[in-house]
């Protein structure tokens, strides 16, 4: 953790800043929250353009279901950020009820828990996830 944090502390700027504190945040929660097979964790990983949420089994490291703002379905509709994530949230839910996974625990990467991070966390659990 410490050499990650020390490789985002060299920018002096305000955005090398929230980077660390996001870094901190993101290591502080992953401490608690580790998928198993009967509730794996669902990871969302946010970007200036696109969002990924993935489906993780952590005991056996694997990616058990994905969905992104990249994938062919989603890449060309029309809507804002959230609007997006919100597809991207119905389409994980989707691909999640084919992998037979109803239960997950929401790891937000250190984001806040508002705009996108919500979006998607509403249509997930629209589309039969529970966290």
């Amino acid at each position: 953790m410490t050499a990650t944090l020390n490789k985002r502390r060299n920018g002096a700027g305000v955005a090398a800043k929230r980077a660390v504190g996001k870094a901190r945040r993101h290591f502080r929660v992953r401490k608690n929250v580790s998928g198993t097979a009967e509730r794996p964790r669902l990871v969302v990983t946010r970007s200036a353009r696109h969002i990924t949420a993935q489906i993780i089994d952590d005991l056996k490291g694997h990616t058990l279901a994905s969905a992104s703002t990249l994938d062919s379905s989603i890449r060309g509709t029309e809507g804002d950020k959230s609007a997006q994530a919100g597809k991207v949230g119905a389409l994980l839910g989707e691909r999640a009820k084919a992998a037979g996974i109803s239960k997950v625990v929401f790891d937000r990467g250190g984001n806040k828990y508002a705009g996108r991070i919500a979006a998607l966390a509403g249509a997930a659990r629209e589309a039969g996830l529970e966290f």
